[in-house]
């Protein structure tokens, strides 16, 4: 089960990765939040983050801890 959280809106997002090369060729990891699960769905928080919400729009943002 992907992992998810409900903003103080009432809605629910699903946690996501994906692995990106940037341009100087650098492989990163993202991390985004959508509101159906897709692939790249994660089951768990990654280590060393935490999820913050923004206050004007609800959207859930991970943050280093």
């Amino acid at each position: 089960m992907a992992y998810s959280h409900t903003n103080s809106k009432g809605q629910t997002y699903y946690l996501h990765s994906k692995d990106v090369t940037l341009r100087g060729g650098r492989q990163q990891t993202i991390y985004y939040f959508a509101k159906e699960v897709k692939d790249g769905a994660l089951d768990d928080l990654p280590s060393g983050k935490q999820v913050v919400e923004n206050g004007r729009t609800g959207l859930p943002l991970l943050k280093n801890a």
